[in-house]
């Protein structure tokens, strides 16, 4: 994989748990910014919480491959419904480790703006979601991968049009120069 080029496309990851509305607000994102968004790719992947350290690598790989790709035909903005982050603490919820490439990969795209979406919306299962008995602790521990890496992000909470308000807000606000 060859490392993303400097771009004028901003990339804008909307980060978090599990059922927070991550999928939704980025399509709609992409919609009202006339651009590209980049879905979950494990769930093209997996179909069960039961995986194996190769699957999340080919998580991992095609994950990036398709952010560095779609960044090239994007308009402006680029929004992606996940990141390498959520792929290492979900590796390491469901297996018990990172592997080293996760890592690797992860420093393979910047991206220039993140969005912590809080759990208060409604849980909503869906086949893999399975964790809506420790949405805080996952919520914690999503911050704590922020706080760590000394991300700069912005938390979205409330309904989903107050979200998708403050988070176009907030986009416009800081790209309109």
């Amino acid at each position: 994989m060859e490392r993303a080029l400097p771009s004028t496309i901003k990339k804008i990851c909307i980060y978090g748990p599990e059922s927070t509305g991550k999928s939704t607000l980025a399509a709609y994102l992409a919609f009202k910014f006339n651009t590209l968004y980049v879905h979950e790719l494990a769930r093209d992947f997996i179909s069960t919480n039961s995986f194996t350290v190769d699957d999340i690598l080919k998580i991992g790989k095609a994950q990036t491959e398709s952010v560095l790709e779609k960044s090239k035909r994007a308009n402006k903005f680029l929004f992606c419904d996940t990141d390498l982050i959520t792929t290492q603490i979900y590796s390491e919820h469901y297996l018990g480790i990172i592997p080293d490439e996760l890592y690797d990969w992860e420093k393979m795209v910047t991206y220039d703006l993140y969005f912590l979406m809080d759990i208060d919306v409604p849980w909503v299962p869906d086949g893999l979601r399975d964790l809506w008995h420790s949405r805080e602790q996952m919520f914690d521990r999503f911050k704590e991968e922020l706080d760590k890496r000394n991300i700069t992000y912005y938390k979205v909470s409330g309904s989903f049009r107050e979200r998708q308000q403050f988070v176009s807000d907030k986009i416009n606000e800081l790209f309109s120069k």
